[in-house]
């Protein structure tokens, strides 16, 4: 006979008392725990009895308690140590919820985040900044106070034109770039002029961000996505449609799985534009930080433009294979802050026009912005930055292997190589769904790799959790890796 509460003082210290209520022994076990957790008759940190005690304490199951357990861990509701028996997850208090019993208490903002494209905003230079910022307007032209050039300002294309060159390998003039409001203005002016070039198609990523998908649907693009497999994207099936004719991709470090596009597949896809007259999208997101090598320091172009050499192991922007056949993208958001709404664009000669045009003389980007970033620049205080930041991100992702290698050995880590977030791979039997719910009741911020995946895409799904070290400031990351590494003690078992 099924009984209706416990008493287990030996390991509870408490009696319990659990309405065994719904149509199936574990749910109502679950829904009962549940609510004894919400309403505060089980306090976090509170050992629960052993699934073999509680079960002889109800008369079911061991099983039945065991299975409920482990996904009440699973939820976040619980913990689970070698040692250290099952417990009350430690959170903080909840507010009283009377809507699903399945659904957990509204939580305001998250205490901790790993959620991946965002830089460590605490270390924003604001000193160097302040200074580049007083002698640009210190210098400034009367006519940088009016309507300006829709390409931005002359002295930051020039300064892009030569650091790009140098730390990425890109064919750049200043007569060739654009400066825009981040990456998202950038993608907006292309998918007008494509839409404009009567493109029908934009070829994206198996994985990828989802506005930026459908910023392109907004403007009646189609956004079919190309195959992935575990060496990245695959370029060859560009020829496939007729109707593609433009592709959008990261081929430094593919977002988020991490990726670099491997030669072959870069030659295919700079191939495909060549013999189609399409266009290559690049989304050059985090290309300042790399880890495996540092970055080279190319010999200046020479007249003319004929591409820089990089060492061999650098991966290099895309660009620089074909400036007429592929729209180089970047952004001052990682390597500083996505506040300032900067990025740039260096655009095939045949497309300066278009887009200027597209962008409108009435949309300037903020004209002192633009000349504080150029003397940050051009002062070498922007090199000094990212010099710094990348060794401090990649501590942090040494750390985070380090820490992942001795208490979650079962999980897998890749993308190693540059930017500023790793994939988490899963073992079988982990769901990413329930991690990330377990996680965010912890007060955690993260994603799953399936919330970053084309709706549309064919390629076999992969498990993870995309976690980005870089977001955290330095203190807070040691807290954030520690709750990170419950979380995953936790849903292990």
């Amino acid at each position: 006979m099924v009984k209706s509460w416990a008493t287990s003082p030996e390991t509870l210290g408490v009696d319990l008392h659990i309405e065994l209520g719904g149509a199936g022994l574990r749910s109502g076990l679950m829904d009962a725990l549940r609510e004894a957790v919400r309403g505060g008759r089980l306090t976090p940190g509170t050992r629960l009895p052993s699934s073999r005690t509680l079960a002889a304490d109800l008369g079911i199951a061991r099983n039945t308690v065991a299975d409920a357990y482990a996904e009440l861990v699973a939820e976040g509701w619980l913990t689970a140590r070698q040692g250290s028996g099952t417990r009350v997850a430690q959170r903080a208090a909840a507010r009283q919820d009377r809507g699903h019993p399945h659904r957990p208490p509204a939580r305001g903002k998250p205490t901790y985040s790993l959620m991946a494209g965002s830089p460590d905003l605490a270390s924003f230079p604001r000193a160097e900044w302040l200074k580049a910022a007083r002698r640009a307007l210190a210098e400034a032209p009367h006519e940088a106070f009016g309507f300006g050039d829709p390409r931005g300002r002359i002295e930051l294309r020039t300064v892009l034109a030569d650091y790009l060159a140098r730390s990425r390998g890109v064919y750049a003039s200043p007569e060739r770039i654009v400066v825009c409001s981040g990456f998202v203005h950038g993608l907006a002016l292309m998918g007008r002029v494509l839409r404009a070039r009567r493109v029908r198609e934009v070829a994206v990523e198996t994985y990828g961000l989802d506005f930026h998908w459908k910023l392109l649907t907004d403007e009646g693009l189609r956004t079919p996505a190309l195959p992935l497999d575990e060496l990245g994207t695959h370029t060859g099936e560009l020829g496939n449609s007729r109707a593609v004719g433009a592709v959008l991709m990261t081929p430094g470090h593919q977002f988020p799985i991490g990726l670099p596009l491997l030669p072959d597949r870069r030659a295919a896809a700079i191939d495909w534009a060549r013999a189609t007259g399409g266009l290559i999208l690049e989304d050059d997101y985090d290309g300042e930080f790399r880890y495996d090598r540092q970055p080279a320091a190319p010999a200046p172009l020479r007249p003319h433009g004929k591409p820089v050499r990089y060492w061999k192991g650098q991966v290099g922007a895309l660009q620089g294979l074909d400036p007429d056949r592929v729209v180089y993208m970047g952004t001052a958001s990682k390597s500083l802050a996505p506040a300032l709404r900067l990025g740039w664009m260096v655009l095939p000669e045949s497309l300066v026009t278009e887009v200027a045009e597209a962008k409108g003389l009435g949309d300037s980007c903020g004209a002192l912005d633009q000349l504080t970033l150029a003397e940050f620049i051009r002062s070498g205080a922007y090199d000094r930055h990212v010099r710094g930041m990348r060794l401090r991100y990649r501590r942090r992702r040494d750390e985070l292997v380090a820490a992942l290698a001795e208490h979650a050995p079962h999980i897998g880590v890749t993308g190693l190589a540059a930017g500023l977030h790793v994939v988490l791979s899963l073992p079988p039997g982990l769901d990413e769904r329930s991690i990330v719910r377990a996680a965010n009741w912890r007060g955690l911020a993260i994603q799953g790799l399936g919330a970053f995946r084309h709706p549309d895409a064919t390629s076999a799904k992969w498990g993870g959790l995309v976690v980005g070290y870089g977001t955290p400031s330095d203190s807070a990351w040691a807290g954030t890796l520690e709750v990170l590494l419950d979380v995953l003690a936790a849903v292990a078992g």
